[in-house]
């Protein structure tokens, strides 16, 4: 068996839950899809009413939600109370991941009010945001200004709140790094209810706050670094044709010089991403904000990809193996939240017939389903499918191993569409809990600087090929696999995802100290769940969650902390 070759698996028998899948479409077309849709219009009319009200306005009500916090905070008990948690239903978390910690007692705090764009400073080039506010709401304010967020996740549903303390990325991150690179500041709740900023006594809490997933305490607004934009991205479409080696060299190549002059605007686009569609083709894609006068000249072609009866964004970029290289200018908006509709690829299993001229064209404008809704409209056995038949999950792994990645991903799942973006780790003054390689800017490799190294999302969201060809598939052990590779190659798994990690080799993966610092000294610690019990697959017992708690007091440096 070659390298390349996947094993050899049985035929699955197919059970009860099979055809429930097979047949889920019905209730997402007549359930899912027009709550989802009214969802959103309520959604955006609120948007409206708040966008009409002032700056200062939105600030006022926010320092009083603010209030309110820091009262429902201090009025919590420890000895009686469970441990603090946001009141949000837990299926409406966009993650795969089953948020099992809220099933046991806990202390609510709600913060659904903060949902407003308090300012956009157009001198400081920062917008002050609330965590609630999602990557639709931002753009539809700022792109108009011809400003965008430095970093713009794809999905319209993404928060800000769940990009900063997990993981968020986009083709612009081989310039920026990730979403949360791009935060000024942070405004934190701390479990006494004081103020934590970059700026005041809790400034280390600025590095420990990334990827924590809010178990140092409740964020409540935060500033974020604003880029200035043209109206248009003109869009190359390059075809790439070779081995899975090959096809990495061609994505490298494509936003990263040869010759290391990583930070010449002239030889990097603003917007970097490939899609590989079988294990010898990809297509290449690199963006370039235009003006409106550019695109508009005679000879430019200029599609509008939002619009709801367009083909879906994945399968128009694969027109590209057929017809060669090509050129076309896409609405900056539209181009940002290009993977929406049709949620990557994922759309086309959760509805077969979806991406179909006629769907499109007659119940389009309602896509795409909430992926809180989806969630909430399946049960336990539903949910289990999904996890051992589905894979979910996104790779972080040096740019120079993306190949290995690839190759990886070929005979352990087989699973097609794969979504390369590339982003910077950067090399900070403290260690995070994601990091680069100890010594990489000694070796000059090709995408790296001296401050930081070229990383790439290895995105895996599909069903595996052994699922679609109805043989055995046994997911967990896949995900099992893949964590054991991460962690072996210094690559990082986000934690929205399922995860198998145990406790030690989460920390294998993940660096403690300054989290673990950080939990000690604002008393994070029996007050919020740590990330490594709220990232956990499966139930997490009151019990078992305490006893976890109870171990970090009793280390012998808890108290020098």
């Amino acid at each position: 068996m070659s390298d390349l070759e996947a094993p050899l698996r049985p035929k699955r028998k197919k059970v009860w839950v099979d055809y429930f899948v097979q047949f889920r479409w019905i209730i997402v077309i007549f359930v899912v899809l027009p709550i989802s849709f009214t969802l959103y219009f309520l959604t955006y009319l609120g948007d409206v009413k708040s966008e009409c009200k002032s700056f200062k306005q939105r600030q006022k009500e926010h320092d009083e939600n603010v209030k309110k916090v820091v009262k429902r905070l201090k009025e919590r008990n420890p000895k009686k109370d469970g441990l603090v948690c946001t009141a949000r239903k837990p299926w409406i978390a966009v993650g795969m991941r089953n948020v099992d910690y809220k099933r046991a007692r806990h202390f609510e705090v709600d913060l659904s009010a903060f949902r407003n764009v308090l300012d956009v400073d157009k001198e400081r080039m920062i917008a002050k945001v609330e965590p609630l506010v999602n990557m639709g709401q931002i753009s539809r304010v700022t792109v108009p200004m011809n400003l965008s967020l430095a970093v713009v996740a794809e999905l319209d549903d993404l928060t800000v709140g769940g990009l900063i303390n997990g993981y968020g990325i986009e083709g612009s991150s081989h310039l920026y790094g990730l979403f949360s690179d791009t935060v000024v500041a942070y405004e934190i709740m701390l479990a006494d209810g004081q103020r934590a900023t970059k700026d005041n006594e809790y400034s280390d809490l600025f590095y420990a706050i990334p990827w924590s997933q809010g178990t140092l305490g409740l964020l409540v607004s935060a500033e974020i670094k604003l880029i200035p934009v043209k109206e248009y991205m003109k869009l190359t479409y390059k075809p790439v044709v070779g081995n899975l080696k090959e096809l990495a060299q061609g994505y490298i190549d494509s936003f990263a010089p040869r010759d290391g002059d990583q930070d010449n605007p002239n030889k990097v686009p603003d917007f970097v991403e490939t899609m590989i569609y079988t294990p010898t083709e990809a297509v290449c894609m690199t963006g370039v904000y235009a003006s409106k006068e550019e695109a508009k000249r005679k000879g430019n072609k200029i599609n509008n990809v939002g619009w709801w009866f367009k083909p879906w964004f994945y399968q128009h970029a694969q027109t590209a193996l057929k017809k060669g290289e090509f050129v076309e200018y896409i609405p900056t908006r539209e181009y940002y939240h290009r993977h929406t509709r049709c949620l990557y690829w994922e759309g086309k299993l959760i509805l077969p017939f979806a991406d179909q001229w006629w769907f499109r064209f007659l119940l389009g404008w309602m896509m795409p389903p909430k992926v809180s809704l989806l969630k909430a409209t399946q049960g336990e056995a539903i949910r289990n499918y999904y996890h051992e038949m589905h894979v979910i999950q996104d790779m972080l792994v040096p740019l120079y191993k993306v190949g290995d990645a690839l190759e990886w991903v070929h005979r352990e799942m087989e699973v097609y569409p794969i979504w390369l973006c590339p982003h910077r780790l950067y090399k900070l003054p403290v260690k995070t809990m994601v990091y680069p390689e100890p010594g990489f800017e000694q070796h000059r490799r090709q995408g790296d600087t001296h401050y930081a190294q070229m990383y790439t999302d290895v995105g895996v969201y599909y069903a595996p090929g052994p699922v679609l060809r109805g043989e055995v598939f046994d997911g967990s052990e896949a995900v099992r696999r893949m964590e054991d590779w991460l962690i072996e190659n210094h690559g990082f798994q986000p934690q929205y995802a399922v995860s198998e990690l145990t406790e030690k080799n989460f920390w294998r993966m993940f660096d403690a100290d300054l989290y673990e610092h950080c939990r000690r000294k604002y008393g994070a610690v029996g007050t919020f769940m740590s990330v490594y019990y709220k990232s956990k697959k499966g139930r997490k017992t009151e019990k078992e969650v305490q006893e976890a708690e109870q171990a970090i007091l009793e280390t012998p440096d808890a108290e020098a902390a």
